[in-house]
């Protein structure tokens, strides 16, 4: 990793959420504030893009990309890595015509940038953006396949939100799980982050939540006045 560039916030000065305080906040972003879940997925893969071009430089990245708003996050960060100049590519744990919604018109951008989606090979970075907060029980099939073969396709590793196979809540394992060098956790860290080795380093990262959707929940949110990433000290 390169010397951390961003600002850092104590563990104790954040608010940690459980999955169901999450949902909550994705509800009323997206119900009563109408901030559309394209716009928290820009937010969340340009800051994952900014984190691993400032973090780890490189020449190359693979993309792991799940079928939902991780995945979705994961693709947005490959565009943003190409415009930077870095060879992309992507890996989806589905066909590409079977992705629908807005992960559906993240990749259709690549596909029209000329980025298709490949079999895993080697990678100067893997981004880990299979499965969000959302975990249901051990991950199974091709994205359980794709876990195991993360950490054999790159020399490091970057987690979107957390390292997939992790329980958010929780911090339980119950099946495969990434082990990743970095997370960049989006809007607030979640409970299961904190004592769990698969983490890495900690980031957060701003999606534009407003400080008041936070609140409701019961959370204290981060000042992001100086940066839109922070290092989370543990």
């Amino acid at each position: 990793m390169s010397p951390n560039i961003y600002p850092t916030i104590s563990s104790e000065e954040l608010g940690w959420l459980s999955e169901e305080q999450m949902v909550e906040v994705d509800r009323v972003m997206i119900e009563d504030l109408k901030i559309e879940l394209i716009q928290m997925m820009e937010n969340a893969g340009r800051n994952l893009a900014r984190v691993v071009l400032d973090l780890l430089k490189p020449a190359s990245v693979i993309v792991y990309a799940g079928s939902g708003g991780n995945g979705g996050g994961g693709l947005v960060a490959a565009r943003h890595l190409a415009n930077a100049g870095v060879e992309v590519a992507i890996t989806l744990t589905r066909q590409a015509d079977q992705l629908s919604g807005v992960p559906g018109h993240q990749l259709d951008i690549l596909q029209r940038m000329g980025i298709t989606t490949t079999a895993p090979g080697h990678s100067d970075v893997a981004i880990d953006a299979l499965i969000g907060y959302s975990l249901r029980g051990a991950p199974t099939g091709h994205t359980a396949a794709l876990i195991e073969q993360i950490p054999r396709t790159a020399d490091a590793v970057v987690s979107l939100d957390t390292p997939s196979g992790l329980n958010v809540t929780t911090g339980e394992v119950p099946g495969v799980v990434v082990v990743a060098d970095a997370t960049l956790t989006l809007a607030l860290p979640k409970l299961g982050l904190r004592e769990a080795s698969e983490v890495g380093e900690l980031y957060v990262g701003d999606i534009s939540i407003p400080p008041q959707v936070m609140s409701q929940v019961g959370a204290r949110p981060p000042n992001f006045a100086d940066s839109p990433i922070l290092r989370v000290t543990r």
